[in-house]
């Protein structure tokens, strides 16, 4: 076992799923499934509602987003506007929240590129938190400092277009957080498939 592989155990060890989630577990799958296929990464999706509103429908952040997704009411109103099949808005409502995220995570994977399958959702997972805007301002820039824009650990993360230093650090963190900590803990559960670092360019 590699140190890399038992520090990885060890973080997804250490998350607890909260019991919330289990009322969940099957709507998920369901919105996953539709939306990405049999092979859907339902684990990630499962660390990012874990991470976003740690599986409480009711949450409103200081910012005022909104459900289990925690979208701003701004882009719950504009997700129907490229993605039709989301319906009307309902952020507190856990089949829409479940179902837009996985959406909104597509419509988000489609417009970005990653050397690995690995790289691009942190890309993706990036975008859903701070914009898509500023991802790729975050490549324009790391391509000019001579990085390779398709990479997300260590490369683009490491550089800011121009965010404030606490928007800047949720954002780095947010990916870490799901890929590389809590993802794990879901595929450990049983959850289904995550998107393992190293998987296929």
């Amino acid at each position: 076992m590699t140190v890399l592989l038992a520090s990885i155990q060890a973080h997804a060890a250490e998350v607890t799923i909260p019991r919330a989630a289990e009322a969940h577990r099957a709507m998920l799958v369901r919105a996953a499934h539709a939306v990405w296929g049999l092979d859907a990464p339902v684990a990630v999706f499962a660390a990012q509602i874990h991470t976003e509103s740690w599986w409480r429908n009711d949450t409103v952040s200081h910012v005022g987003a909104q459900g289990l997704a925690q979208f701003m009411p701004s882009t719950a109103k504009w997700l129907p506007s490229v993605a039709p099949e989301t319906g009307r808005p309902a952020p507190f409502n856990p089949g829409w929240s479940l179902r837009a995220l996985c959406v909104y995570d597509k419509w988000l994977w489609d417009r970005v590129a990653g050397r690995t399958d690995f790289e691009r959702m942190a890309f993706t997972l990036s975008a859903y938190n701070g914009g898509l805007g500023w991802v790729q301002r975050d490549k324009r820039k790391a391509r000019a400092q001579g990085l390779d824009d398709r990479v997300w650990f260590h490369a683009v993360e490491t550089v800011n277009a121009g965010r404030g230093r606490a928007a800047f650090a949720e954002n780095r963190q947010y990916p870490r957080r799901i890929l590389k900590e809590r993802q794990h803990a879901y595929i450990r559960a049983g959850w289904g498939p995550g998107i393992e670092e190293g998987g296929r360019p």
